[in-house]
């Protein structure tokens, strides 16, 4: 049976690196027979130029419609000006909520190949391989109410709720106990118990599902030391589960663990694995154009596509060799290039790539 993916470049180098991944796809289907068809769509700050909304209706039909989603990026400096209503970023949100995307997996895995291109020492980050497992459709983000106001003193006031219920929770902590059952069964639940009554509720919570799962090891840690775990002992960890917010910060913490946010993917699955999938870095206006972005994480959200939603493990492997063939004959973007390696493009690297993909089959 042929699968369809909706395919939503977005903004800034969104088109560039989404190029890059469909070229792999491509290969895919020619060279290994997959049987994948896909169709474009508005997103973000394009979708609200041509369409006066950053989430439109045929966007959200085509979605709904196919069987995963891969998302360039969106948002920049050029729709800043606009309402919050109408921001590129609300297109984003509005796909996981309309979608219940409610669970984000954002894997931190630093490649051999480039343990040079990490800030920190190669005894502190050589063979990190974190799961982050981020909430995405609850918390402070979706929280009501929330605005601005003038507060009885004539001061302008911004004020946003952070809420969970125990559903939402139960149901990403029982994803998180799951996930570590294939991976090294410790978990890591992150939280702010001490100051926070939500995320109170958060631990009680977590350590109640952990009572289903006697087999995974649970621990906890508050976000704040958890920042600065990953950054002085990151191997400590292997499944870290978090709220939304906290999510989103510490896995671009973690990003820069394993030389470049270029290099992360993500995927965010409904309850039944259908998913979208993007690359965790945003729409980098200051190089769009330029030819130099990296397409990795791109590429690499395509390969979590392929296990996550098609359970196509084969191709997934085949896509996830074919990087790192790639990058050890050397091949390098300029935010992951070091003396002695080759400085590409975002094409070239893409090509590379390719190249190697369909050398896999010979």
């Amino acid at each position: 049976m042929t699968k369809k993916i909706a395919v939503l470049p977005g903004d800034g180098i969104g088109p560039e690196i989404v190029a890059e991944a469909l070229k792999v796809l491509d290969c895919l289907k020619s060279e290994f027979g997959l049987r994948i068809e896909t169709e474009q769509a508005l997103i973000g700050g394009a979708a609200y130029d041509a369409k006066g909304t950053p989430f439109p209706a045929e966007t959200l039909a085509l979605s709904k419609e196919s069987d995963s989603i891969l998302l360039g990026a969106v948002g920049g400096p050029k729709w800043e000006p606009l309402d919050y209503s109408v921001r590129p970023e609300r297109g984003l949100l509005g796909m996981r909520s309309e979608l219940d995307l409610f669970v984000n997996l954002r894997p931190a895995i630093l490649y051999p190949q480039l343990e040079d291109a990490s800030t920190l020492k190669p005894e502190v980050v050589s063979g990190l391989d974190i799961m982050i497992l981020r909430e995405l459709t609850g918390g402070i983000y979706f929280g009501q109410p929330r605005g601005r106001r003038i507060n009885g003193n004539g001061e302008r006031e911004g004020f946003n709720t952070l809420i969970y219920s125990e559903s939402e929770i139960r149901r990403i902590a029982r994803i998180g106990f799951q996930i570590a059952q294939k991976r090294s069964n410790r978990l890591c639940s992150v939280d702010k118990a001490n100051v926070l009554e939500c995320t109170e509720l958060w631990r009680e919570v977590v350590i109640e599902v952990g009572k289903e799962y006697p087999d995974v090891a649970l621990s906890h840690i508050y976000v704040d030391n958890a920042a600065m775990q990953l950054v002085r002992n990151p191997k400590q960890f292997d499944v870290m589960l978090t709220d939304n917010m906290f999510g989103d910060i510490l896995s671009d913490c973690a990003a820069m663990l394993t030389g470049s946010i270029g290099m992360l993917p993500s995927a965010s699955l409904d309850q039944n694995g259908k998913g979208m999938y993007e690359p965790i870095h945003g729409s980098a206006p200051d190089i769009t154009g330029k030819g130099i972005a990296n397409p990795i994480a791109t590429i690499l959200s395509l390969a979590m596509m392929l296990r996550y939603s098609f359970d196509d493990g084969a191709n997934a492997v085949r896509v996830e060799k074919a990087v790192l063939s790639a990058l050890d004959s050397g091949f390098r973007t300029a935010d992951i290039y070091s003396a002695g390696t080759r400085r590409v493009g975002t094409v070239e690297m893409g090509d590379a790539i390719v190249a190697a993909l369909r050398t896999s089959r010979q």
